[in-house]
This record gives structure tokens, sequence and C-alpha cells, in this order.
């Protein structure tokens, strides 16, 4: 028997272009896309089932960091979220934004640039783009690059957005001609109002459970007498195992939008670890130059609107791109369950791959990451493509020199050991030499040395050690220069 409901028996719902769409009858493990889909609603489509390649791209009303006072219309890969997380929440389509009597301006810069073939991902870019031409404090000035237009348009809005026919060309053209919304767009008036509250919810139907508690008390308390329940935030690696593996997790606790997870300070560095990537790169604004080397090369915009600064934690991949900087700042988690919180050093977090030592029952509150910070850092990623890809080797330096001297140095690595590591012996062979080119050369050596790496389809061991050893003498070239 399929349920849908709200704490004090309202019926879950979801707002779809204006429209109220009840999620009765919804499986738990139906994604948003496929119920966006079953409402006619076809343009968002299905191409990786994985949120690699933005086709299912929809906007969604969350909160614009502004202490609730107002929404962003963000970019999401509807592939990947359930259909339950979205109850309360307003959603708008690619059919949302118009018609072909009506064209949206983005809709109708694409089509008078010849910024579609065959249309089929032509929906997703329209979302994406859309998200960018409503994002607050996008303001023209008239200079352009590569990855910026004159009208402030920030191309890293779509680099998780494929095409594979017409070419991204006239696709940039459309984003660089948009300029700013009408006074009186109804979805750019929308976002001077709050985002809406998180629904307390449960779905269930004979495969799984779906739960959103209302406070972090319940989510722990729910996890106690479930201690092997699905905890679910953005949903970008849970959402790949349903679509692709056939998981169906039979309980799963969303904690996404739990306030007690989703806290920024900055002296202490605490970040909630219910906030998602993007979230966390706009509140901390620069205060942490390494993790602004992360967020460019950190999957895609798309993702990063989705994933949480947990969730990358919780999965314990050796080759996420977080956990290699977060060593480096030598940051420490926060664990809460129901009998109190703990705290733990990441770098003895990971026990083995994918294993990492929270307990059944505890989920990960925050993460803290000590000052001072270091004085000269970098990260520095190889992969297959600059953008939207996966490590074969990460590696994030932080380093403290005095009057030429390195007095500190913390180096962590991803890519090449069956846990994201320290690079201890190298940061031993750092500490109390001179700052000099000859240093950067002989840690270098150790550094290759560094982990186990392995042979696999992304790259070879011995590709892995090469570019370990490279890391140590690009970072002194870039201080050189």
């Amino acid at each position: 028997m399929r349920t849908s409901t709200r704490v004090g028996g309202e019926m879950a719902e979801v707002t779809v272009n204006g429209t109220t769409r009840p999620l009765a009858g919804t499986p738990v493990h139906c994604t948003a896309l496929d119920f966006l889909r079953g409402l006619g609603l076809t343009g968002a489509k299905e191409g990786c089932a994985e949120g690699e390649c933005g086709a299912c791209s929809v906007l969604v009303a969350r909160p614009d960091g502004r202490d609730g006072a107002g929404s962003a219309w963000t970019a999401l890969n509807s592939c990947l979220v359930p259909a339950a997380a979205l109850d309360g929440q307003e959603v708008v389509t690619a059919e949302g934004l118009g018609d072909p009597g009506d064209l949206h301006p983005v809709q109708r810069e694409l089509a008078d640039r010849g910024g579609s073939q065959c249309g089929y991902c032509t929906p997703g870019f329209v979302c994406s783009m859309a998200a960018e031409y409503y994002r607050a404090g996008r303001r023209a000035n008239g200079r352009a690059d590569h990855e910026h237009g004159p009208n402030g348009f920030d191309l890293h809005a779509l680099s998780g957005n494929l095409c594979r026919c017409t070419g991204y060309r006239p696709i940039r053209d459309a984003a660089w001609a948009l300029g700013d919304p009408d006074v009186a767009d109804p979805l750019a008036v929308r976002r001077t109002s709050p985002a809406p509250a998180p629904a307390a919810t449960r779905l269930a139907d004979g495969v799984g459970e779906f739960v959103r508690p209302a406070s972090l008390a319940e989510a722990l308390g729910l996890l106690a007498g479930h201690p092997d329940a699905t905890v679910l935030a953005g949903a970008t690696d849970v959402g790949v195992e349903v679509n692709l593996r056939g998981a169906r997790p039979a309980y799963v606790v969303a904690v996404d939008r739990l306030p007690e997870l989703r806290a920024v300070s900055l002296d202490p560095i605490q970040i909630g670890a219910a906030l998602t990537l993007s979230e966390v790169e706009r509140a901390l604004d620069g205060a942490v130059p390494l993790l602004d080397r992360v967020w460019p090369q950190f999957a895609s915009r798309l993702i990063r609107n989705g994933a949480t600064i947990g969730g990358n934690l919780g999965t314990a991949s050796p080759i996420g791109d977080l956990p290699p900087a977060l060593l480096a700042l030598e940051a420490t988690l926060v664990l809460s369950s129901a009998d109190g919180d703990r705290e733990v050093p990441l770098a003895g977090y990971f026990t083995g791959y994918r294993e990492t030592l929270l307990r059944p029952g505890e989920l990960i509150r925050s993460v803290r990451v000590p000052r001072p910070l270091a004085g000269l850092t970098a990260f520095h990623k190889i992969s297959k493509r600059r953008y939207d890809d996966i490590s074969s080797v990460a590696v994030a330096v932080a380093l403290d020199v005095t009057d030429g001297v390195v007095t500190r140095a913390r180096i962590g690595l991803g890519g090449v050991a069956a846990t994201p590591i320290r690079a201890r012996a190298t940061e031993a062979a750092l500490e109390g030499r001179p700052w000099t080119e000859a240093t950067a050369d002989d840690a270098a050596a150790v550094l290759a040395g560094e982990g186990t790496p392995m042979d696999d389809h992304r790259a070879s061991a011995a590709y892995r050690a090469a570019m370990l050893g490279q890391s140590l003498r690009k970072l002194w070239a870039e201080v050189a220069a």
C-alpha cells in the first residue's frame, strides 16, 4: 500500500509550473524526472541517469542565503532527486518558462542564434541558463573572457549540460546575449519572497519508506531505530545507485533541509554538513582560498547545486575532490547520534575502501577547519576532462613559509590509495627546509612514492605517481612566476 502524507495528515504535494500536484501514489524511489514526465512534462529527458549530461535539468526555488528573506532559482538534475524530496517545494520546467507563442528570453535567444538542432538536450540547457539568467549579482560589465560574458553570464552555469550535435558556440552566444530580467517577470519577482519551508514528509510503498524529519533530534531518533537507514541529502550518489544499479533502500531519512545541519560560521570556521557545495562556496565567500581552488573543478554547477559537503565525505570515495583539500586544512568532523556528539580528525575518519568510523545511527553534523589558515595553498586535479570529470589524481597542498623556510606542511591526496590520505613523508621532507626549487624537487621525489596507486581505465599507476611528483614542481613554478 502506498501512502503519501505530512505530519498532521496533509497530503504530500509539489508545485509544478504554478500548479499543485499531489504525490499520492508516487513510488518512494520514483525520481523527480519520472514524476514530471508522468505529468506530461516531457521536456526534461533522461540522458545519462547519473547527473552528467544535464538533459533533465529543472529549476527549484531554494533559499538564497539572505536569512530566509529571498529565493534563488536553482538548477538541479531531476534524474537524481527523488520526487518525495520535493514535497512542499516549487519546481519550474522548460514548459513553465515559456511556450511557442510566448517564448522566455532564454528560449528566444537559443532559437534566434541556432542554439538547438535535435533538441534533446535543449530543455535542460534552457533551465540551467535560466538559473544563471535570474542569478542575483549577475551584472553586465562589458568585459568577456572564455568563461564569462559581457553580461556577467558565468558559463560554468552550463558546465553540467552536454550537447552532442549543435556545438557550443551558438549556445554560448545565446547566453551572452541575455539582458536583465524584466521587473515584471513573475520568476524574477518570485525571488523576493522566501523559498518554501521543508515539509515533514512520510512516503511508503511496498518497497521502501521515505521520511523527512522536522528536526535533527527526530532524525537521530529515526536513525537509532533504523541503524541501516540510508541518509539522503543531495542524492547525487544515492540517485546513481538507484538509477544504474537498481538500489532500492528500504528506509531513507532525508536530512538536507535540517536547520541544525545548515549553519556556517567563519570564526571559527564551521560548515554544516547539509549545505550544498554551491551554498558553501557563497557562504565562505573566499574565506578559505584552498577551497576556492576546488569548487570550479568539482563536478559541475548542476551537481554542486545538489551535492552536500557531508554527503561527499559520507560516501568516502577515494577519488572525491573535497577530502584531499580538507585533509590539507586539517579539518575535523563533528559526528552526531542519539547518544550525543563527538569530534574526530578527518585524517582518522577513513578506515578502508568506502569505509569510515561512522557508527550505526550516526551522521556527519558539521566540518570544522582550524585557524590560522596556511599562507600558501594549491589544489591540482588530474582528469581526462578539464571540468565535470572524476579525478585520476588530486593533490591539495597547504604550506606555511616563514622567512623563506617551510615551517608547516600539510598535503592531502586522492586517487592514489583505497582512501584519501595525508602525504606524511612528503610533509616531513618539506618542513624545516628552505622553500626553494631544490627543496620542491627533493620533496616531489618523495611525493611520487606516496600511496599505492593502481592501474585502471582512468590512469596507470605510473602516470599517477608521475603526476604526484609534478604537483609540487607545478606549485613552485606558480610561486616563482
